[in-house]
């Protein structure tokens, strides 16, 4: 097989990836200024300036769009989060502040992802489908963080149910507040959500809060 050439030193697979991503880029401007309404093929190849053909190079639906912008921004909250885990002090609160921060910044620094998130994700049965798969990851996320904070010797059913339940109850926190719902400021909501992380992280352990 004759191996695809380069161009300014950028194979084919790369400038594909480029492409692909510049059409990722322009589907979170679209969403982000006027929703979802404006998310046609051709609309988002003029946003991102390619031809159409370049569309169907690396999707076939809208849909498809958006998974893959939703599985960007969900792989961008878990490298940020898990780094800011690395990084924390040796404490269950300074290690849970700087997780749901690092996340919340994720969302919020961009208002552009928060709305994908909480708009696209909401779109049709298959991206509420994924929206819930991807909750449930983050979930797996806090509870094997927590049981290697705490060594706790819970039930894993037990464990996955706080888990589910404070990662469940921060998306619905965090819609309400982008909303304008909740009238705190975002350094209030963080610390917040981490008192509640901690209260059930620490009851689960036995140890005082």
């Amino acid at each position: 097989m004759t191996a695809q050439r380069a161009y300014g030193g950028i194979s084919a697979d790369e400038r594909r990836t480029l492409r692909r991503t510049a059409l990722l880029d322009a589907a979170l401007a679209l969403i982000g200024e006027h929703g979802l309404a404006k998310l046609t093929v051709s609309g988002l190849c003029a946003q991102a300036g390619l031809n159409e053909r370049y569309y169907y190079e690396s999707f076939d639906s809208r849909e498809a769009v958006l998974t893959a912008l939703i599985d960007r921004i969900a792989e961008e909250l878990a490298v940020a989060i898990i780094e800011a885990l690395r990084t924390a002090p040796d404490d269950s609160r300074a290690k849970a502040h700087a997780a749901i921060t690092a996340g919340i910044r994720v969302l919020t620094d961009d208002p552009r992802k928060a709305k994908v998130a909480v708009i696209a994700g909401q779109a049709t049965p298959e991206l509420r489908a994924r929206t819930t798969e991807t909750v449930r990851i983050f979930a797996r996320l806090v509870a094997a963080q927590g049981i290697d904070f705490y060594g706790t010797a819970a039930p894993a059913p037990v464990i996955d149910f706080r888990a589910t339940y404070l990662v469940g109850g921060l998306v619905q926190t965090l819609t309400a507040w982008l909303q304008g719902d909740l009238p705190m400021t975002r350094e209030e909501l963080i610390d917040h959500t981490t008192d509640v992380f901690v209260l059930l992280g620490e009851d689960l352990a036995g140890r005082p809060g």
